[in-house]
């Protein structure tokens, strides 16, 4: 199946996450290593920015990561920003729920999102960003394949200190002869 792995299942996001997607959103230390804005958010807030932005745009397809095992949600993956003229979109994931950090899932979901952005909808390019201070995921990143970019400069402040946006991005001829 296109949306299974041996561990996971990537299944079509819908209004009914909103109340789980708003406890990830809130939760500080999911969000750190990856949301650009920290802050606590309002159920109405979360409800409007998935209907909207999540669910209310033709350029993005959004996934609940869920654990076969114990059939939990645990995350969400995003593929934003699609330009269907010039084949490329950007590779979004968050796993919300702690207790699945550092076993294996991101790694799954992203060969399961990048399957289908490759072999299925054809696409050329797949990019991301990371925060600099997030070595775990450039690790990731970079043994899936994705290539080193650019940077920007100090873009993110997170406590006290100034960090580096990383761009990096992955070719479908890349990711094919890797996968």
């Amino acid at each position: 199946m296109l949306f299974e792995s041996s561990k996971i299942i990537l299944r079509k996001m819908t209004s009914e996450d909103v109340e789980l997607y708003h406890t990830w959103r809130n939760d500080i230390e999911v969000m750190k290593s990856t949301a650009p804005f920290l802050d606590n958010y309002h159920l109405e807030e979360t409800t409007e920015f998935v209907n909207q932005v999540i669910l209310g745009s033709q350029f993005s397809k959004s996934y609940i990561i869920v654990d076969k095992e114990s059939n939990t949600p645990i995350g969400i993956t995003s593929l934003i920003n699609i330009d269907y003229k010039n084949r490329n979109g950007e590779f979004i994931i968050d796993i919300g729920d702690k207790n699945f950090w550092g076993k294996g899932y991101g790694t799954e979901t992203m060969k399961l999102l990048l399957d289908y952005s490759f072999l299925e909808m054809n696409l050329h390019r797949v990019s991301l960003r990371v925060f600099s201070f997030n070595n775990k995921a450039i690790k990731l990143y970079e043994k899936i394949g994705f290539k080193h970019e650019g940077i920007s400069r100090e873009s993110i402040f997170r406590e006290g200190r100034w960090h580096d946006i990383i761009h990096m991005g992955i070719l479908q001829s890349e990711y094919l002869k890797t996968s």
